[in-house]
Order: structure tokens, then sequence, then C-alpha cells
């Protein structure tokens, strides 16, 4: 049963062929190749899921930084996210790492690291997730 106050935000789709597990993603008008590292079996011609995951919330978090620092014109020429995953005990575990090339200076620091923490793939990633899968 659908939820009235459901809204369509994006979608992607995937087509996976008989190349041992060359994927053709597209979403938005774009396209794109995932895969499996050849040590599992892929032809490693594109990022793996897990990749993709980690690369959607880096692009979004310094999408999301650029656009507060250009609102705001503070004189930051890069940003940079670098992010890792982790097994845990009691899960996953990501780790971001920002870095910034112009002066950034302590009040701007924590604002940084809020704007960052508040990114749209961020905030999927770490609130209340539904995910319902059909065949059809």
């Amino acid at each position: 049963m659908e939820d009235p106050a459901m809204e369509l935000i994006e979608s992607a789709s995937a087509l996976i062929g008989r190349t041992q597990y060359q994927t053709v993603v597209n979403s938005g008008g774009h396209a794109i190749v995932a895969d499996e590292p050849m040590s599992a079996g892929g032809t490693n011609t594109g990022m793996d899921p897990f990749s993709l995951l980690l690369a959607s919330l880096a692009s979004c978090t310094v999408i999301t930084l650029r656009m507060y620092i250009n609102r705001k014109m503070w004189p930051i020429e890069e940003i940079k996210a670098d992010i890792e995953m982790f097994k845990t005990q009691n899960g996953t575990r990501i780790e971001t790492k920002l870095s910034f090339k112009g002066e950034v200076n302590d009040e701007q620091h924590d604002r940084l690291l809020k704007i960052a923490n508040a990114c749209p793939v961020h905030k999927i990633l770490t609130g209340s997730i539904a995910i319902n899968t059909t065949i059809v």
C-alpha cells in the first residue's frame, strides 16, 4: 500500500547481462558502469557498489559545502572529502575527512562541519530508511 505523502525524489535502473558482473546503471539521463573487481570474479570496468555508495556521499558532501561556501563568498579554492567505510562489531562505520584549500578560521571550521553532516545523502544514510523490493 502506497503512502499518500510519499514523493519521488530520484530513480535509477541497473541492467546486467552475462558479462560478470558488469552492470549499466542509468539515472537522471546519465549512465555509468558498475562492476566487481577481478578478485571477486568481475571484470573491474567500474566502481563496485560500495565504492558507488561512498562516491555518492563524498560528492554530495563537497557539492553541499561548495554551495554554502559560494553563498558566504568565502575564499576557499578546493574542498576534498576522503571517505572510508569500515566493518565493525556493531555494523558499519563511515569516516569522512575533509580538507580545504584556502583560509578557514575556527568559526568557519565548525560551521562547515555542520553543513557537511547536513548534506542530503548523509541525512538519508543516517536517517530512517525503508527498502521495499518486489518482483514485477
